[in-house]
This record gives C-alpha cells, sequence and structure tokens, in this order.
C-alpha cells in the first residue's frame, strides 16, 4: 500500500540555507576553497589588462624593459592561478565528499529509528535511492555550485569592471542584453527542478523493481516470470530515460540561447568600438584589451548558465533527502523499565487498523497467555495472526484497547526494556552479510564470548 502525503515545498532559498548548515562544521576547508576561488576571479581581469601596455608598450613605444619582463609577468600570472585552482578544486571535493558520507550516516540512522508503518507506507527501493543517488546530487548543489558562483560570478565582475574603465558607454550597452539572460534562466529552472523530480522519482521505481526481482528470484523462476520481469523493468528504465532527456533538453537549450543573446551583444560592441577606433578615441592595445575580456566573459558567462541544471537537480534532490529526515522518529514515550519480565501477556479489548482505516484488521481481542505458555495462532492467511504478534513488541500501536505484560501497558514501558525481553523467529529469514556468530549474537549481544554463542 502506497501513501501519498503533500508536503509544502521549500524555497529555494530555504533549501539551500540548509544545505549550507551541513557545511558548517567544514567552515574552515570551504574557505580555503573560496579564497582559491577568489584568486582565480581575481587573475582573471589580470591578463586582459597587461594586454593594453604590452601592446602600446612593445609595438607601438618598443619599451625595451617591458618586453624583457612581460614573459616572466605572464609565468608569474598563470602559476598563482594553477596555485589557486589546484587548492579550491581539492578543498571544494573534500567538503562535497565529507557532506555526502554525514548525510549518508544520518539518513540511515533515521531509517533505523523511524516506525515500522512507514516502510509499510513507502517502497524499499525508493529509501535506497534516496542514500544511493539522491545524496550525490544534493552535494553538487551545496559545494561545485558554488565553485561557478563564486569564481565566475567574481570572474565576470572583475572583467566588467576592466571593461568599465577602459570604455564605459560600450561596456553600459553590452549590459543592456542582462535581463534578458535572467528571464530565460529563470524560465529553464522551473522545467529543470520538475525534471529533476521526476527523474528521482523513477530511479526509486527501478531501484524497486530491481530489488523485488532479485529477492524474488526464486518465485519469478518457478512461476515462469521472467518476460513479466523483463517488461516492468524496461518500462521502469524506459521512464528514466524519458525524464533524463527532458531534463537534457531543456539544460541543453539554455546554454546557445544565452550564448546567441551574448553573441548579438558582442558583435554591436565590437561594431561600436570599431568606429571610435576609427576616430582614434581608443588606441590598438585598448581595443585589443577591450574585446579580449569581451572574449573571455563567454566562458564564465556559459558556465554561470550552464550551473543552473545542476543546482536545480540538487535543490530537488534535497527536498527528497530533507522529506526524509524530516520524518518523526518511533514514539517512545514510556517512562517505566522493566527487567526480566515473566511473561505474562493479556490483550484487553484490542482493535486495530492499519494507517488509521475504518476496516479492522483486529476487533475487539481479549486474550491472555500466562508465562512458559505456548500459545499458535491459526486462521487463514490475512486474519490478522502477524499483526497481533506485531503489538507486543510495539511494532504497531492498538487503535482501541490495550496490550499488558506483567500488568504493565505496553505504551508505559520504554522501548528498549520492553524489546529487551522479546526474541522474535520471523516467517522472513533475515541473514546479515556477516559471519554465523555475528548472526547469532547480534545487536546488544555483540559483546557475548564464543562459549556463549554456542
Amino acid at each position: 500500500m502506497l501513501l501519498f502525503v503533500i508536503m509544502k515545498r521549500m524555497t529555494s532559498t530555504e533549501l539551500y540555507a540548509r544545505l549550507l548548515h551541513y557545511v558548517a562544521p567544514y567552515r574552515r576547508v570551504f574557505a580555503l576553497a573560496i579564497l582559491g576561488m577568489v584568486m582565480v576571479a581575481a587573475t582573471q581581469p589580470v591578463l586582459p589588462a597587461m594586454v593594453k601596455p604590452l601592446l602600446d608598450g612593445t609595438f607601438v613605444e618598443k619599451d625595451l624593459q617591458l618586453i624583457r619582463w612581460a614573459p616572466v609577468m605572464i609565468i608569474a600570472l598563470f602559476v598563482v592561478r594553477g596555485i589557486a585552482e589546484y587548492m579550491a578544486h581539492y578543498c571544494i571535493n573534500w567538503v562535497g565528499n565529507r557532506i555526502v558520507l554525514d548525510l549518508r550516516n544520518i539518513m540511515f540512522r533515521k531509517l533505523l529509528e523511524l516506525p515500522t508503518p512507514y516502510y509499510d507506507d513507502h517502497p524499499t527501493g525508493n529509501l535506497i535511492s534516496k542514500l544511493t543517488f539522491d545524496v550525490t546530487q544534493v552535494t553538487t548543489a551545496a559545494t561545485n555550485v558554488l565553485t561557478a558562483l563564486f569564481k565566475d560570478a567574481l570572474s565576470i565582475v572583475g572583467l566588467l569592471a576592466w571593461m568599465l574603465w577602459l570604455n564605459w558607454q560600450v561596456t553600459l550597452f553590452s549590459l543592456l542584453m542582462a535581463p534578458v539572460i535572467v528571464a530565460v534562466v529563470r524560465i529553464v529552472s522551473i522545467r529543470l527542478r520538475n525534471a529533476s523530480r521526476d527523474v528521482q522519482r523513477g530511479m526509486g521505481e527501478m531501484t524497486q523493481v530491481l530489488q523485488e526481482a532479485i529477492e524474488g528470484q526464486k518465485v519469478v523462476k518457478l512461476f515462469g516470470g521472467q518476460v513479466y520481469e523483463s517488461e516492468r523493468f524496461d518500462h521502469e528504465a524506459n521512464s528514466v530515460r524519458r525524464y533524463l532527456m527532458k531534463q537534457t533538453t531543456a539544460a541543453a537549450a539554455s546554454v546557445p540561447i544565452v550564448q546567441l543573446i551574448a553573441a548579438v551583444a558582442l558583435a554591436a560592441i565590437i561594431f561600436v568600438a570599431t568606429l571610435q577606433s576609427g576616430v582614434e578615441q581608443v588606441t590598438v592595445g585598448g581595443f585589443v584589451s577591450f574585446v579580449g575580456a569581451m572574449l573571455m566573459l563567454t566562458a564564465p558567462l556559459k558556465r554561470l548558465t550552464s550551473v543552473n541544471e545542476p543546482l536545480q537537480r540538487g535543490l530537488a534532490a534535497a527536498e527528497s533527502v530533507f522529506a526524509l529526515l524530516d520524518e518523526s522518529a518511533e514514539p517512545d514515550q514510556g517512562a517505566v523499565q522493566i527487567q526480566r519480565a515473566h511473561g505474562e501477556i493479556r490483550f484487553e479489548n484490542v482493535s486495530f487498523s492499519y494507517s488509521g482505516g475504518k476496516r479492522l484488521t483486529l476487533d475487539s481481542i481479549n486474550l491472555t497467555i500466562a508465562p512458559g505458555e505456548t500459545v499458535a495462532l491459526v486462521g487463514a492467511s490475512g486474519a490478522g495472526k502477524t499483526t497481533l504478534a506485531h503489538l507486543v513488541p510495539r511494532f504497531y500501536h492498538a487503535t482501541r484497547g490495550r496490550v499488558l505484560l506483567d500488568g504493565h501497558d505496553l505504551e508505559a514501558l520504554t522501548l528498549a526494556s520492553l524489546r529487551a525481553n522479546i526474541a522474535l523467529v520471523s516467517q522472513d529469514v533475515v541473514l546479515f552479510n556477516d559471519t554465523v556468530a555475528a548472526n547469532i549474537a547480534y545487536g546488544a549481544m555483540n559483546d557475548a564470548t564464543e562459549s556463549d554463542i554456542i
């Protein structure tokens, strides 16, 4: 049974603020990454700024000292840029991998705390997909996107500042294209976010089909279900492919549109600058420097517009991850701690229905089981035998009535002390990927000696 809950979605700002909360413990390394990005961005306008004096000084004025030092200055500039680029790339990826580790650990601990009804309402494949797929998308939004936002945004600001200093009239003309670019990016953002949500949901459904086929491979073979399962998997995998293509279409359209707008602006600017050079309003070095800075703007501008795709993908994944983290843990409001129980279990007028449904799975059950007594519940499949047994360890809570252990209402007992007195041999046998000894002495008994295990 699937349960769909409509939740209020957080805004992009709220999502990003919450993501940055997980960056905070690594703020020193993150600060080094930002410093590296700032250094790279700061050196970006230096190259076109060097072009003007180099051209005017070497080719026009024949300054021998400038000719001699020009190669050294260029090499020094790229050494600084290389060091800063390495530091920024290494540090931002280190922080990103730490965030993935932290989120996966937090999500896994949350899964261990969630009540049993949550697992009834959510397919296992979707939960696995959140830990394996969604969380890696979140990292892109939390760290890698910041690389473009810091480094490329600062590079654009620096290059524009240099262009304004060289020729403010032509530069202001180029900024008329900015509102058009912003409008295009905004429209594409909405399509990318919706497509990303579809991809994550599709990945969860595909993982669910895969898990069911692997776990039930004997049933599949016995009843000849290979063709059916193949068709199911093909359907889900093809859905993921369609969602990815929608995502790709939106992302692929944004970059050339923005580049075309920038190219129109560049063509107009070069035309105006050429006219100005004809009446000697700019020097050769100034003209080449201005055009060079304008051309250098295209690379960071392209990256800045392209970053919208991973950003929206990451924010959509963040919605999925935080939806899991915000789930309420299994309630444990009991205050009474019991030691070794005698074992008397009493059901007093107990009724139960799943997920608040009107149909009662158990209706007014009254039953007393004495300590040491063996009781077998016999009935048709779906009659409520397993449900009745699951009320004892409080996997579920009675809708009406109460269950008592040695006279204590189960709701008044702490979960730890209650479950320490219960052993479960399920009809669905689970063996963990460990030694036989580790499976026998599982959980709270993992410190048992070999002789105790035997």
